[in-house]
């Protein structure tokens, strides 16, 4: 069986990958009702929930690098093998390349992310339209970003598939 189990094909336990397709899930839905709430309200009464689209981009960006801390553990992001396919025997080197830029740029995002989100809180930088503390939005930035660069090192730990 793969790593992309559920909890309940995995005897019960709840695998991390679990975790990550349930708030992968959970933030779409939520998306998915504040967007539809946006459209009824407007249609309606022609009156817009401007502030929903702080929490829809907040909710995007936490969705996508959910997303993508799962596409790595379970090897399904996207590969451009132009090279590997003319010369499998780089496949090897090529994958764990991939890995290696991959968690460097991570790294770097989790390092600036840390930055901006101190910043946005030493600051006390309110989100334009709810008015509360901006650093509530940045801080999963680096956050995932650290989740991403922790799955990656257990990706080469592992050795690359």
């Amino acid at each position: 069986m793969s790593e992309n189990n559920n909890a309940v094909a995995t005897g019960g336990k709840l695998t991390l990958a679990a975790v990550e397709r349930f708030l992968m899930a959970a933030s779409m839905g939520l998306l998915c009702l504040l967007t539809m709430a946006n459209v009824l309200v407007r249609y309606f009464t022609d009156i817009s929930f401007a502030f929903t689209e702080e929490i829809s981009v907040a909710l995007m960006v936490v969705m996508t690098l959910i997303g993508a801390s799962h596409a790595f553990a379970s090897n399904h992001h996207i590969a451009i093998t132009f090279f590997v396919d003319r010369r499998p025997a780089l496949l090897g080197l090529a994958r764990r390349f991939a890995v290696l830029c991959s968690l460097v740029m991570f790294a770097l995002l989790a390092w600036y992310g840390v930055s901006m989100a101190w910043d946005d809180y030493s600051f006390e930088v309110t989100s334009p339209s709810l008015g509360v503390p901006q650093w509530w939005y940045t801080v999963w930035l680096p956050v995932l970003s650290i989740v991403i660069v922790l799955r990656l090192l257990v990706v080469l730990w592992r050795g690359v598939k």
